[in-house]
């Protein structure tokens, strides 16, 4: 483990960064990873370091434990219950900032569900931009039962499972297997060995253009609405103008012409601009 990461002495997530690949792991198995404040908090450090840590090209989310994650804590929900408006609304802008941060983050994201993913675990693999999961996997929307709704998380699950499968599954607070959240596109492959699955999809990964998919998800992003318009059409055509031009566009296309695999290391990634 890089010393970046060991220095922060966290206590619900362990964080790792090998060959490239940084490794988020939820690391409360005695309590099937249910959330906290703290673990919260640590998740949002551990993003950012992440994200700016040059090495690291791509962010591999998974558990330990026999579930990816439970859900809500309760003692944390106890802390909820106790908490006047103002109090409510700092803790729960902290989980929408953990979502924010994981949706947008820079890099590709995979994430492993292994077991149960409950609650706001569901809005974590939305916010990822690869999901597999194993057989033994199930997933629930059960805000619904305890008088709640799941609002922070409810941006990233419609976006991924679309409107009408969300109004049954948020409005039943039903149960569902591995199979219906592959038919919902919550998740993309469903595996029991879920690290040989991923192999492949991080190779394919780390052969790619960081810049290119960083774009990538940027552009994917801007186009979220739907909307055709001339706006759209003049962001596209700016883009992909600019990323011709780039250090890393150049590289990718001599490097094509020239019938070899491109060095991306070597190529110093040009400001694109915010557009």
């Amino acid at each position: 483990m890089t010393n970046v990461y060991s220095e922060k002495n966290f206590q619900h997530i362990q964080c790792d960064l090998e060959k490239g690949v940084g490794k988020l792991i939820l690391d409360r198995a005695e309590k099937h990873n249910a959330f906290d404040e703290v673990m919260i908090s640590e998740l949002i450090t551990a993003l950012d370091l992440f994200a700016q840590d040059k090495n690291c090209q791509m962010l591999l989310l998974k558990a330990n434990g026999k579930n990816f994650s439970a859900g809500a804590d309760l003692n944390w929900m106890r802390k909820q219950a106790k908490m006047d408006f103002e109090q409510n609304l700092t803790d729960a802008n902290e989980l929408a900032r953990l979502m924010h941060d994981l949706d947008k983050f820079p890099k590709p994201t995979l994430v492993q569900v292994n077991g149960a993913a409950f609650g706001g675990a569901l809005g974590l693999i939305c916010c990822c931009d690869i999901a597999i999961a194993n057989t033994r996997a199930s997933f629930c929307l059960s805000e619904v039962k305890l008088g709640l709704i799941p609002a922070v998380i409810s941006p990233y699950v419609v976006r991924a499972m679309g409107n009408r499968a969300s109004r049954r599954y948020m409005l039943t607070a039903e149960r569902f297997t591995a199979e219906t959240a592959l038919q919902l596109q919550v998740i993309h492959e469903i595996d029991d060995d879920l690290d040989s699955a991923s192999q492949p999809i991080i190779d394919a990964l780390q052969a790619n253009s960081p810049q290119g998919m960083d774009r990538c998800k940027k552009l994917i992003s801007h186009l979220e609405g739907g909307e055709i318009n001339s706006d759209t059409l003049a962001h596209t055509s700016d883009l992909i103008s600019r990323i011709r031009v780039s250090e890393e566009g150049q590289e990718g296309l001599n490097a094509f012409f020239e019938k070899r695999k491109p060095n991306w290391a070597q190529a110093n990634t040009t400001e694109l601009g915010a557009k």
